[in-house]
């Protein structure tokens, strides 16, 4: 039953939570600390803008749940906590509600918590046109997001196992529907490859969507009787590698994956994401703590990004890609292997100029 289904998912990623969670390759990002370059905290703004779309602040929480009578307490929480910090919100897969209607609560709670601020509809990359259109009804969304999960649905016992006609799908969503698409991996990243694809299909935006958060192999893995797909566990591209692989696509992106506190949301923009999104972190304090602290916890955030940016001497998130960064161990492999120059990152400054990973 995919309510069920939509639980297990819940449970399983609080589990992982609070687990280790551990190092992942934004620690192998750092900004050269140049001791005189901050700027005044009034001159620095937390607005960002892309693909004609304009947030108030470059955070925004990312495609959780929806479906069942738990995960629509969740969604409210969340509303509200989005609400509360101005923060723009996704649902989570919508595919329940096309199976079965009674569930549209669970997902337009999301809108009805939350009158005014960005909200984002989820379908997969099977959906119909037609049940596109009625998920951004339903949610009076700003913007569709496409989740694309092979992995995932590999390892899921009721899984997909046809992949081809994800990409003519995605074109004809994106050629049927009044707003922004944005195509969002669930945690296994998109390739350089991936993102060119997706400009040439129309999409708007890519959510990176890498490795370092959630393990979605793994938490399909936890529902298997025999938990036979071990070895897929850690499967992907990490965010970070996936914004530097995406460096000069023409088109924007935003970064999630393994965003653990403010300074990843620094390093994320500094690579060049337009905005930064993180699911689990932000569940975990809602499950356990309550929507109270979610809230203060997003605030927090948001204060402190902006005074990371005043030290930084950013005046604006995409000021943050002509900071000097940078980039070692693993990653800096990575970099070399996809005929990319490390170094580059380490001069930004001096030569003035910006490298991002689309138009911004």
């Amino acid at each position: 039953m995919i309510s069920q289904r939509k639980d297990d998912h819940v449970r399983l990623a609080v589990e992982q939570q609070h687990g280790h969670v551990g190092r992942n390759q934004f620690d192998e990002v750092s900004f050269v600390h140049h001791a005189l370059a901050g700027i005044d905290r009034p001159d620095v703004s937390l607005e960002t803008s892309f693909a004609g779309i304009t947030w108030p602040v470059p955070l925004y929480i990312n495609a959780m749940t929806g479906g069942s009578e738990m995960t629509g307490r969740i969604n409210r929480d969340l509303a509200i906590a989005a609400r509360e910090t101005g923060v723009p919100i996704a649902s989570g897969s919508m595919s329940a509600y096309f199976k079965d209607e009674s569930c549209a609560g669970t997902f337009s709670v999301l809108r009805e918590e939350n009158p005014d601020g960005f909200v984002l509809a989820n379908v997969n990359a099977t959906a119909s046109v037609e049940k596109a259109r009625r998920a951004v009804d339903l949610l009076k969304a700003d913007a569709l997001q496409i989740h694309i999960n092979t992995v995932q649905e590999t390892v899921m016992p009721e899984g997909d196992r046809s992949f081809s006609a994800w990409v003519p799908q995605i074109g004809k969503i994106v050629a049927a529907v009044d707003v922004p698409v944005i195509v969002k991996e669930v945690g296994f990243g998109l390739s350089r490859e991936t993102v060119l694809t997706l400009r040439e299909l129309g999409v708007r935006v890519a959510d990176l969507g890498g490795r370092g958060g959630t393990d979605f192999a793994r938490i399909e893995n936890g529902r298997r009787d025999l938990r036979d797909y071990t070895f897929l566990e850690g499967w992907g591209l990490s965010t970070a590698a996936c914004l530097l692989d995406a460096r000069d696509v023409d088109l924007p992106v935003l970064a999630s994956g393994g965003v653990r506190h403010p300074l990843d949301v620094a390093r994320a923009l500094a690579l060049g994401a337009s905005g930064v999104g993180a699911s689990g972190t932000f569940l975990r304090t809602l499950m356990d703590e309550g929507v109270d602290a979610l809230v203060t916890q997003l605030s927090s955030w948001l204060d402190q990004l902006a005074a990371m940016m005043t030290m930084l001497g950013a005046a604006t998130p995409a000021a943050l890609t002509g900071r000097d960064l940078l980039i070692q161990g693993t990653l800096r492999e990575f970099c070399t292997d996809r005929g990319i120059d490390p170094a580059q990152f380490a001069r930004r400054s001096a030569a003035g100029t910006t490298t991002t990973g689309g138009t911004r």
